[in-house]
């Protein structure tokens, strides 16, 4: 390994997606795991991935790794014991459902095959220095670090998206990869804090975490069972039946009765059922969740009308309080208590170090979900370092200015942190509305129209809306002048996420537009909408019409650019070509090849064209 590798502190999903992402992109990482290298299996640990994260993983992972998931056929909402909602999901709409560990596992299964990238287990960080050119990071082994101060856990007296004061960390000189101080010192062009919640990356930056604690707590469990609705997510209100509030249950509402129930499937039978509880309260007893599971199977039963025979109270339940006649077989496998807070680090870029994941946001009421922001994250962070790093060590075409590359590493910033404060500040004011009592009026939330509390929940957990749908950078640095581009309109906003349309590679390839963005190593997606091309082999429209012209323009790129085909775009005319970024964002759509317009747009996604009003350098950011 290099000196000039960027280190990722950190193995979950974001850590080792992001150092993945970067072996796909031909920069080599060295990812620093605190742990021992095993994945800790909780079944009840679970993540919904939208679908677009979803395609983004299976294009990573692939050929050789595949996450099994569930993907869900509907989602249905319940008050009572009335059918209020019910949503009918498809293929391009379904989230995906899965075991945290069994994600952990696929990314560090594809990472193994990948030469560029190597984990080190057991090595806690205890230092990050940094000058002009890289990042020295410390190790211990684990167990034996030196407890770092808790700089940045304070609220910082600030908001979401308030912006402080810059503390910047002590620069001292570069050290190369030796022993030392009873570790190892290691030297990279960057540094990654994907190390969670208690990032010692974030409190080492003396980077302040605002928001607040325990917004949302829910019981788990996790049980292999048959419940009514096969591969169908339901989210029920106000089921009733005991369980819900005595012994340590803490359910909101009175007279024991159960105000809210997700259950979800997983693969192979399994479900996990989360019961919402007060934000703070008593601690839930086994004995109080086991009398949860009961009650709500035999509620479920009796809803679904499909009694089960044999229902004796399961392979490892026990206990009574749903009526065990009722209850179906089951095998409880794991349980626990899951906390969402709301939280976000003031700055998510210092110099050559960044946050991502839980290190720089902590989301998960109403059905956001945290994993899936994380992996975000690391989609939206890997290529703009990738470019980077090829710039500096000259991979590819002339190196542009150092404030284009600044421009390029802020906008990771400016983005993403732009999207979660929203998504935070959306949810803090949906939760009014969605937790109060009784009432099913429609409510305005503040850009997203009227919506029901039952709507919003399902906008969350679907990804729908202001609390769930995917981010749109329509103010992003990495846009093109609208002097500098003719754009016309299609189906997709410039900046939001593209649609995944078939498309056709210049060599005959067929597959879908997603699946382009990860493992080509392109650093740019220029697709022309052909109606007429899908009958034809490649070989015959390669020369005709507006190929040649188009092809010879994304070959003079500055970036590594591919250029696809495909029959139609929605809302796109016939000869529209579409600039995409590699995280799969769109940047334009242009009337046609136009030469100088597709340079426009390829110098302004790699921060080489700065407009008028835009800094060459963000808040001191450069050392």
């Amino acid at each position: 390994m290099s000196e000039s590798e960027v280190i990722v502190v950190g193995a979950g999903p974001a850590g080792l997606a992001l150092s993945l992402a970067l072996a796909k992109s031909g920069v080599p990482s060295l990812v620093l795991d605190n742990g021992d290298g095993e994945v800790t299996v909780r079944a009840a640990r679970s993540c919904v991935l939208r679908p677009d994260t979803a395609s983004w993983l299976a294009a990573l992972t692939a050929p050789d790794s595949a996450v099994p998931g569930a993907r869900w056929t509907r989602w249905s909402t319940r008050r009572r014991q009335q059918l209020v909602q019910d949503v009918e999901l498809t293929e391009e709409t379904a989230p995906l459902h899965l075991e945290q560990h069994a994600l952990e596992r696929g990314l560090r299964d594809a990472l193994a095959r990948e030469k560029l990238a190597q984990i080190v287990t057991r090595s806690h960080v205890d230092i990050v220095e940094q000058d002009a050119t890289g990042v020295t990071a410390h190790t211990r082994p684990r167990g034996s670090a030196v407890p770092v101060p808790a700089a940045g856990d304070g609220d910082g007296g600030g908001g979401y998206g308030s912006d402080g004061p810059d503390r910047l960390p002590e620069v001292s000189g570069g050290r190369g990869n030796r022993p030392g101080r009873g570790g190892t010192w290691w030297r990279g062009s960057y540094l990654v804090g994907c190390d969670g919640a208690r990032s010692t990356v974030r409190k080492l930056l003396g980077v302040p975490f605002a928001g607040r604690t325990a917004v949302e707590r829910h019981a788990v469990a996790a049980l292999r069972t048959e419940l009514p609705w096969e591969q169908q997510a339901v989210l029920h209100r106000e089921l009733g039946g005991g369980g819900g509030a005595g012994r340590g249950g803490g359910g909101r509402g009175s007279g024991g009765r159960q105000t809210e129930v997700t259950a979800r499937p997983l693969p192979d039978g399994v479900w996990r059922l989360d019961w919402l509880l007060p934000p703070r309260g008593e601690l839930v007893t086994p004995d109080a969740l086991l009398e949860r599971v009961h009650a709500t199977l035999g509620q479920w039963y009796g809803v679904g009308g499909a009694g089960r025979d044999g229902g004796a109270g399961g392979g490892r339940g026990g206990g009574s309080g749903g009526g065990a006649e009722d209850v179906g077989p089951y095998e409880l496998l794991d349980t626990g208590v899951h906390t969402s807070h709301q939280r976000l680090a003031r700055r998510w870029r210092v110099g050559r170090t960044f946050l991502a994941g839980d290190a720089a946001h902590l989301v998960g009421a109403l059905g956001v979900q945290s994993v899936d922001e994380g992996l975000r994250d690391a989609a939206n962070l890997a290529w703009k370092l990738a470019l980077a790093w090829h710039e500096a060590n000259g991979v590819r075409g002339p190196r542009v200015d150092r404030d284009a590359v600044e421009v390029l590493l802020d906008s990771y910033e400016s983005e993403r942190r732009g999207a979660v404060g929203a998504r935070l500040r959306a949810v803090d004011q949906a939760l009014p509305l969605v937790r109060r009592e009784g009432g099913g009026l429609r409510s305005m939330l503040p850009g997203g129209g009227a919506r029901t509390p039952l709507e919003l929940l399902t906008d969350g957990h679907l990804g729908r809306g202001l609390l769930g749908a995917p981010a749109t950078y329509r103010h992003s640095p990495l846009t093109p002048a609208r002097s500098a581009v003719e754009t016309v309109p299609v189906g997709t906003l410039p900046g939001g996420p593209v649609e995944d349309v078939p498309v056709i590679a210049l060599d005959g390839e067929r597959g879908r537009l997603r699946a382009q963005l990860c493992g080509s190593g392109s650093e740019l997606l220029v697709l022309l909408v052909a109606p007429g091309t899908a009958v034809w082999d490649s070989r015959h429209w390669l020369s005709a019409g507006l190929m040649p012209e188009l092809a010879a323009a994304v070959d003079a790129l500055p970036l590594k650019a591919r250029l696809l085909v495909t029959e139609q775009y929605p809302g796109a005319a016939a000869h529209t070509v579409l600039v995409i970024r590699p995280d799969g964002h769109l940047v334009v759509a242009l009337p046609g090849p136009r030469t100088g317009q597709l340079r426009a747009c390829a110098d302004a996604v790699r921060g080489g064209t700065l407009s008028g009003n835009r800094p060459a350098t963000s808040r001191g950011a450069r050392r």
